[in-house]
């Protein structure tokens, strides 16, 4: 019982951002704009533990989550503009997105590869590179409405499984493995939803 209550106390941001984070992905499944409420929580909360466990791309990437989260909650709720349906609906991802954000992911994964690599001292640059270059752009996909967000996060969650069980961050590992189930469920009641539209 003392060793519970030891981790307990030793990793209360941790287990504050994984509950906030699970709220966060319900919400995200179910449409509800509260999701970036809990985001911005959750993502304050990771930058403390990333920055404690030197998962430094990850740092950075909670960050990023508070800004697109505020991005993301004005897009949600006036994103469709004053004569559309107040809701901003879902969509498909456009081919040209795809280029767009293929090569932002790109881009992304080596800027962050080349400063862990050279500049820190990351034990994981390369999955943590990968990782957070996924993280960006799937959010960004959120942030519009995108169907294939969800796609994104799904490889991007179960590749951070195996990222934090490496680092020793059991609960979060166990969060991003149940993050993975839950893209799956985004996905295909997101693609219901714009094929019963």
């Amino acid at each position: 019982m003392s060793a519970i209550l030891n981790y307990l106390s030793q990793n209360t941001l941790e287990i504050a951002g994984t509950v906030f984070s699970l709220i966060y992905i319900y919400l995200s499944v179910k449409e509800k704009i509260a999701l970036w409420i809990f985001g911005i929580l959750a993502a304050m909360c990771y930058a403390v533990v990333f920055f404690q466990s030197k998962i430094y791309a990850g740092l950075t990437l909670q960050m990023y989550y508070i800004c697109i989260s505020i991005y993301g909650f004005w897009n949600w709720k006036f994103g469709a503009g004053k004569d559309a349906d107040s809701r901003l609906p879902v969509k498909k991802t456009k081919a040209k997105q795809w280029i767009i954000f293929a090569i932002a992911a790109t881009l992304i994964f080596f800027a962050y590869f080349f400063v862990l690599k050279r500049f820190t001292d990351s034990t994981v640059p390369f999955g943590d590179s990968f990782a957070t270059a996924l993280c960006v752009v799937g959010a960004m996909m959120l942030a519009k409405k995108l169907l294939e967000n969800w796609l994104i996060f799904i490889v991007a969650d179960a590749f951070a499984v195996g990222l934090y069980l490496y680092q020793g961050l059991y609960l979060t590992a166990c969060l991003f493995a149940v993050y993975s189930a839950m893209a799956v469920a985004g996905y295909l009641r997101w693609r219901a939803i714009l094929n019963n539209r």
